[in-house]
């Protein structure tokens, strides 16, 4: 919504008349602008149309995510650093649902370009590996999985690998 040089302009503004408060002995309007300095900072780290999209993914409703996700024009340019690769990753998820080919692209560039939990990275090569059991690549799953195995120590997702498992014994 906002560009990042607009954020940050916002939030020096914001913090330096929180200051001026502070200097005129306003200190309740003082923490206020303080706490909103940083709730706009915030924005400037965790985009809000990629964390509404979790939520909306969460609640299965794929369209609103991605026509949330749509509205980020220039990922590459107006995103901070990891949020490029979650931007990927949520159209991956969501384009999943419907084709495997563009979601394959999609993980595939969020995995390069570095997700930062391990469940995220547990969670697109699982679907990688789902992609390439579809494609009857039995080894690519295979190697897939056993990653999949070590990003996810509690076992989360351990469902999910044994079907996976068992369409491949079908190939």
């Amino acid at each position: 919504m906002l560009s990042k040089v607009i954020r940050l302009a916002l939030t020096t503004i914001i913090f330096g008349w929180s200051v001026y408060q502070f200097a005129n002995g306003k200190i309740g309007n003082g923490i206020l602008f303080v706490l909103l300095a940083g709730l706009v900072l915030l924005t400037y780290f965790r985009n809000e149309r990629i964390l509404l999209s979790f939520w909306y993914l969460r609640k299965n409703d794929f369209d609103k995510a991605k026509k949330l996700l749509q509205g980020i024009k220039h990922p590459e340019e107006s995103l901070v650093g990891g949020q490029v690769a979650y931007y990927y990753f949520l159209l991956g998820l969501i384009e999943s649902q419907k084709g495997i080919g563009v979601a394959d692209k999609l993980l595939r560039k969020a995995l390069a370009l570095g997700l930062k939990q391990d469940h995220d990275k547990a969670m697109a090569k699982m679907s990688l590996a789902s992609f390439a059991v579809a494609r009857r690549r039995k080894k690519e799953a295979m190697i897939l999985l056993t990653e999949v195995k070590k990003l996810d120590p509690k076992g989360l997702l351990d469902e999910q690998v044994k079907l996976i498992k068992q369409s491949m014994r079908r190939i």
